[in-house]
């Protein structure tokens, strides 16, 4: 059986969780690879980018609570 070009592309997949992950974490730093953007832009999903970006968010305005509070606990 003869290959055609079209059987031969495989569907490109989508980023994994680890890699959405690391993806908004290299976001939030400001370091992302070219090859990681454009993986993300041209396979990703919005709507998981924009859930792990909340989620990020949250989780980071909650850390530095508790951090302020600690800090301001043991001040006296």
């Amino acid at each position: 059986m003869k290959e055609t070009p079209e059987s031969s592309q495989q569907k490109p997949h989508k980023p994994s969780f680890g890699q959405v992950v690391m993806s908004t974490l290299a976001a939030a730093v400001g370091v992302q690879s070219d090859r990681n953007r454009q993986r993300d832009f041209n396979r990703g999903s919005f709507g998981a980018y924009i859930a792990a970006g909340v989620i990020f968010t949250a989780l980071f305005v909650c850390a530095l609570v508790l951090v302020v509070k600690t800090v301001l606990a043991n001040m006296g």
